[in-house]
C-alpha cells in the first residue's frame, strides 16, 4: 500500500494582534475567533506597546486583522478621533477574564461617552453595591480599555481616581477629553 503524505492545513493562531496609529497614539489590539481579547493604550514607544499587549495576550501572533476585526479597530480610531461611539457592538472575548470583572465590564460597556460613573455606582450596576475596591481592582486589570472604558470611572465626588495605563492621569483626562468630559484639577 502507497502512502500519500495529506499536505496540512495552514492554521490561524488563536490569537493574533496588530499595532495600529490612533490620535492618541499607537494602540496595541489583540483579537480570537470570538472578539477582542485585549487593547493596549500607547506606552512610551511602539515596542514597549508591543511587549506589554503581548504579556497580556500571550501567544498572540501578528496577523493581518479578518474583516470583523478590522470593522472594530476602525470603530475604536473613530471614537478617538472624536467621531464618539459608544462601542457596543464591538465584539469581545473576555473568556479568560474571572465572572466579576466580566460583569463588572458589561455594566460599564453601559456608560456611554460623554458620561462618567463612579466605583460604587458600578459596583451597584454590576450587582454588587458593597464591592467598589473590587471594581477598582478590575478596572486595574481590564484588558479592554476603550472598549470597555475604564477611563470613565472616577471615584467618589467625581475626583479621578487612578488610571494604570502609561501617562497615568493625564492619558485619562486626554481620553475623556476627546469625549467632552473634564476632569476637575485634583
Amino acid at each position: 500500500m502507497r502512502h500519500t503524505r495529506v499536505p496540512q492545513e495552514t492554521s490561524k493562531p488563536s490569537l493574533g494582534f496588530t499595532l495600529v496609529t490612533s490620535a492618541i497614539g499607537t494602540l496595541g489590539i489583540a483579537w480570537s475567533a470570538s472578539g477582542l481579547v485585549a487593547v493596549q493604550l500607547p506606552e512610551a514607544n511602539s515596542a514597549a506597546t508591543e511587549a506589554r499587549l503581548l504579556s497580556r495576550a500571550p501567544g498572540a501572533v501578528r496577523a493581518r486583522p479578518p474583516e470583523r476585526v478590522l470593522a472594530d479597530i476602525e470603530r475604536v480610531l473613530a471614537h478617538l478621533s472624536g467621531e464618539l461611539d459608544d462601542l457596543a457592538a464591538v465584539r469581545v472575548d473576555l473568556e479568560r477574564v474571572p465572572d466579576f470583572a466580566r460583569t463588572v465590564y458589561a455594566a460599564l460597556r453601559k456608560v456611554g461617552p460623554g458620561r462618567t460613573t463612579s466605583y460604587g455606582a458600578l459596583a451597584k450596576a454590576a450587582g454588587s453595591p458593597k464591592a467598589a475596591r473590587a471594581v477598582g481592582v478590575a478596572m486595574a486589570k481590564n484588558p479592554l480599555p476603550i472598549v470597555v472604558p475604564c477611563h470613565r470611572v472616577l471615584a467618589a465626588g467625581a475626583k479621578r481616581g487612578g488610571f494604570t495605563a502609561h501617562g497615568g492621569l493625564a492619558t485619562k483626562a486626554r481620553i475623556l477629553a476627546i469625549e467632552g468630559v473634564e476632569l476637575a484639577a485634583k
